[in-house]
């Protein structure tokens, strides 16, 4: 079955700065280069050719990060045409969540994946390269440690602290057996713990396991994989760090940013004095005093960025050209426009990465039998409920009753001078309003009685679809729909998915 699109607007679910920014709203054109269309890329080209990056020394980096993995041709054709002055990247980043944890981890990587393809088609004399950044230098292991399948949650239980990336795979092999017998015994299911036994077993860190991982699942369609936690890339951002370390300078071009944001939406990132941390005996610890210049010079490894430093580091040593996030992400870069233009450097367009919701045929067939439309699923429950009840009868609806009401109290109001009987009429007048919406209650409970089964239909759909409360892709793992459809999972999100369609997609499956 083909996808739906429904506007973001429609679904409840996103913040009036991702609405405004799909709908190009001029107040949001201070804090970005360019809103994301495709032909606004041939700006941001020319920006970013005149911004001069140490090819060569990426290249060498790339390689060596991922010399122990089984790299596709069209990465390793990747690799080498990032040393072309015409070759730009697509980027997206995220932490290293167990097993890839959300299926939006998915989603970032099929959307940067896509829009690479479309602009080499708009641009042929042009390449552009997928890359996925891998946030190893978090710290925040309660994040990364679990996945939610099935309903339930299987989590990795270590005492490891500091970076996730440095963490030993210690342990995980008594989660993939919990894993094994949830899984079952499928063609599909042996593939899966095959690939993740290959990932968590047999490579030493959480930074290498999640490496391998991401480069078996999309590494055929040239995805490349950094790991920004490495000195030489770190040596090309020296000044950067000193300037925040040892001169607090980015703290007031951030808050004035965040002064004219804050105006009209919430701001998403705190900024501090110090947007570094300290990397040492496997802690990551905030910046308090005390560093030197020649301690930075000399081991620049040590220094961590923050959320509001990692995007200037990113775009420091890559030829990015756009960086494809979430709507938080995408609120967070948007503090760093006057940043970005303190240090030369070029704000990338930024990319909404695509939002699905996956549906089974019968899932899908179920919301049509209701009498729903595909955007109902977005109400709550109750209004859900109320509606279905109402599409079956009428008389449940007191809605003219107290529009009549209203107009006949308010009638007799505009004829009455003295204000004491005004109050007294005021107060009948709620009293009957508040009988009436008593009483449409009663009849909404007794008709709920009636269509009892279907209701209780609703309600099983509503978990289903928003685990938790939240958007499945906040929620779930791509595991049991790789289950069902294997590496062709994958694929169906390829050919389904357009990162620059701003809509949000309801993706039937069989």
């Amino acid at each position: 079955m083909k996808s739906f699109e429904i506007p973001y607007s429609s679904t409840n679910q996103f913040s009036k700065l991702v609405i405004d920014y799909l709908n190009e709203g001029l107040e949001l054109k201070p804090f970005i280069s360019h809103f994301p269309r495709l032909e606004k890329f041939e700006k941001q080209i020319v920006e970013k050719q005149s911004h001069k990056i140490n090819r060569k020394i990426l290249v060498e980096i790339l390689r060596k990060q991922n010399s122990n993995l089984s790299l596709s041709e069209q990465s390793r054709r990747n690799i080498k045409r990032l040393l072309s002055e015409n070759t730009f990247s697509i980027t997206t980043g995220h932490q290293l969540c167990l097993f890839t944890g959300p299926l939006y981890f998915i989603y970032k990587i099929i959307s940067s994946l896509n829009l690479s393809k479309k602009l080499k088609e708009k641009y042929p004399k042009k390449d552009f390269i997928p890359i996925f950044w891998m946030a190893t230098e978090d710290h925040d292991f309660q994040e990364v440690n679990h996945i939610n399948l099935f309903g339930e949650k299987i989590e990795w239980d270590s005492k490891q602290s500091g970076p996730v990336g440095q963490m030993k795979t210690e342990g995980i092999r008594k989660v993939l057996e919990e894993l094994k017998v949830t899984l079952g015994k499928s063609e599909n299911a042996q593939q899966l713990i095959q690939l993740f036994e290959n990932a968590y077993l047999k490579q030493s860190s959480l930074a290498d396991a999640t490496r391998y991982l991401v480069n078996e699942l999309f590494g055929k369609y040239g995805i490349l994989i950094i790991d920004g936690d490495d000195k030489r890339l770190k040596e090309q951002f020296l000044q950067v760090i000193k300037k925040d370390i040892l001169q607090n300078g980015f703290v007031k071009s951030i808050q004035k940013c965040n002064n004219e944001l804050v105006k009209n939406y919430k701001v998403q990132a705190h900024v501090r004095d110090v947007n570094f941390f300290k990397l040492s005996n496997e802690k990551r610890e905030l910046i308090k005093g005390g560093i030197t210049a020649n301690e930075i010079e000399k081991e620049p490894e040590k220094f961590s960025p923050n959320v509001l430093m990692r995007p200037l580091y990113q775009e420091s040593i890559l030829p990015n050209i756009a960086y494809v996030g979430g709507g938080s992400e995408v609120g967070y870069w948007m503090q760093l426009k006057i940043a970005f233009k303190q240090e030369k450097i070029p704000f990338p367009i930024l990319i909404l990465r695509n939002s699905a919701m996956l549906i089974s045929t019968k899932q899908f067939q179920r919301v049509i039998d209701l009498g729903f439309v595909l955007e109902d699923l977005f109400l709550e429950e109750t209004k859900l409920h109320k509606q279905y009840i109402q599409m079956q009868t009428s008389s449940i609806s007191l809605e003219k009753e107290l529009e009549t009401t209203n107009r006949v109290f308010d009638t007799i109001l505009e004829r009455i001078v003295d204000k004491n009987l005004q109050s007294t009429i005021k107060a009948e007048k709620q009293k009957q309003l508040k009988s009436l919406q008593k009483l449409e209650k009663k009849l909404l409970k007794s008709e709920k009685r009636q269509h009892k089964i279907a209701l209780e239909k609703i309600s099983k759909l509503k978990k289903n679809l928003f685990p938790n409360n939240s958007l499945q892709e906040r929620f779930d793992n791509f595991i049991p729909f790789y289950l069902k459809h294997g590496e062709n999972f994958i694929e169906i999100l390829l050919s389904e998915l357009n990162p620059l369609a701003a809509n949000f997609v309801i993706l039937p499956l069989q």
